[in-house]
């Protein structure tokens, strides 16, 4: 049923134009805007617009509307012998039934006038009204018991479900008849409730409430089980790292957890679940704390001795290489051994410490042989070329023994010089030159 009934809508209509003719200024303007607004409560279904409902429209635009007119379109905005339609309307469906069935539907312009009249017919409406009153009310008290004493996030989705029934009977309540108390239903029936705009309000709200206490506490569930897992994460994640750098990252993650630990919502199940979780993370991680430091004195130990290991490599590249070079090279080594040897066993970073010991003493070893075949060497070549030039005085000796046997010494101290060493290529030449003259000695 329209608000504004056809008839009701032209005396208005007429009142309207009537007062915008007076007004030569802005009497058109106002008057479109009224009849749009009146259009709009004719367009609209519902109870019958109130009194002060059809002055809204137009008070303010034309103050000086008819009083009398308004009058008549509130008269013609009520249909006449309603209750009468009603039993007629009832009469058509065949019994009595079909009459309580009518008058008990959901429309306030069926409901209102029987209300006044004969209240005893409403009584389905009321059994209904109380039905649905009570559940919610139950609901609305179980919800609250379960939201604000829950012990596990499945309170708050039972209260969540419990809010959502309590919901549903409060929207089957009539908003619009809540000011009307079934007294003769009541005196039968013993009603502990009434139908009071305000306590249905009051009911709306703690179930708004309810609603926001569950998202806020399921969504602190939800950030704590986040937390947990980066946390439970981290923790891993600084065991099994490798690196320093690895670690760094664990433990940066592992604070980043902590911090988020602190920003769950004190007030929530959740908040105080997370303030024991804090404790035992925050005990972890500053027992972390004296194992980390030492892995950064390791890590940095490490590291230092890798610079030194790199540059040693990198000196030894396309050997051969001089005496002096090996020498600067084998210090290079034993300076990585020397930081290494710093970490004691009770590091963290032990046991990577003594994987590069053992391999940066086998490369000092290998550079130490280097060494000394250099050193030999060198020294072997030196000692031939000065029996060369001794021989070179005496090879008109009239002992030519004598001759053969310091060539002899010479051909060995040449033999003695070392493959892979830089002066090996120049002794092979003369080695190869004082065996020929062994051959041409001998020969005589």
């Amino acid at each position: 049923m329209a608000r504004l009934t056809d008839r009701a809508f032209e005396i208005l209509r007429a009142e309207v134009d009537k007062c915008a003719a007076a007004d030569s200024l802005a009497g058109e303007v106002y008057r479109r805007m009224v009849i749009k607004r009146l259009e709009k409560l004719r367009s609209q279904n519902g109870t019958f617009a109130s009194r002060e409902e059809i002055r809204d429209t137009f008070k303010d635009e034309f103050p000086n509307f008819s009083e009398q007119a308004l009058k008549a379109a509130l008269k013609a905005n009520r249909p006449p012998g309603l209750f009468g339609k009603i039993i007629f309307a009832g009469s058509l469906l065949g019994s009595a039934a079909g009459i309580i069935w009518l008058i008990n539907l959901p429309f306030p312009m069926i409901r209102w006038p029987v209300a006044k009249t004969m209240p005893i017919l409403l009584l389905p409406s009321f059994i209904s009204m109380d039905y649905n009153y009570r559940q919610a009310i139950a609901l609305v008290e179980q919800s609250d018991q379960l939201v604000n004493k829950a012990t596990a996030v499945a309170d708050f989705d039972l209260g969540e479900t419990k809010a959502k029934q309590a919901q549903k009977y409060l929207d089957a309540l009539p908003v619009w008849f809540l000011g009307y108390y079934p007294q003769t239903y009541c005196s039968f029936f013993g009603c502990s409730w009434r139908f009071t705009l305000d306590e249905f309000q009051a009911a709306r709200k703690n179930v708004g409430r309810m609603d926001a206490q569950i998202f806020q506490q399921k969504n602190a569930f939800t950030q704590l089980n986040q937390v947990e897992q980066t946390l439970k994460a981290a923790k891993q994640q600084y065991q099994e790292a490798k690196t320093a750098a690895d670690r760094q990252k664990a433990t940066v993650n592992w604070q980043s957890a902590i911090d988020q630990l602190n920003q769950i919502p004190a007030e929530t199940l959740a908040g105080e679940t997370a303030k024991k979780i804090l404790k035992a993370a925050e005990r972890d991680f500053q027992a972390m704390g004296g194992v980390a430091t030492g892995s950064v004195q390791a890590d940095n130990l490490i590291e230092a001795a890798k610079e030194f290991a790199l540059s040693a490599a990198v000196a030894s590249q396309k050997p051969p290489h001089p005496a002096a070079q090996w020498e600067q090279i084998a210090e290079l080594w034993q300076e990585g051994i020397n930081r290494l040897k710093l970490i004691s066993v009770d590091n963290p970073g032990y046991l990577d410490a003594q994987t590069k010991l053992a391999e940066y003493q086998k490369n000092l070893g290998i550079t130490q042989i280097r060494l000394e075949a250099e050193k030999d060497s060198a020294t072997a070549l030196q000692a031939a070329k000065s029996l060369l030039a001794n021989l070179q005085k005496d090879v008109n000796s009239q002992n030519p023994g004598y001759s053969l046997s310091q060539l002899q010494q010479i051909i060995n101290q040449l033999e003695s010089v070392k493959p892979g060493t830089t002066v090996y290529p120049e002794s092979q030449k003369w080695l190869q030159s004082a065996r020929k003259k062994q051959q041409e000695w001998q020969k005589n």
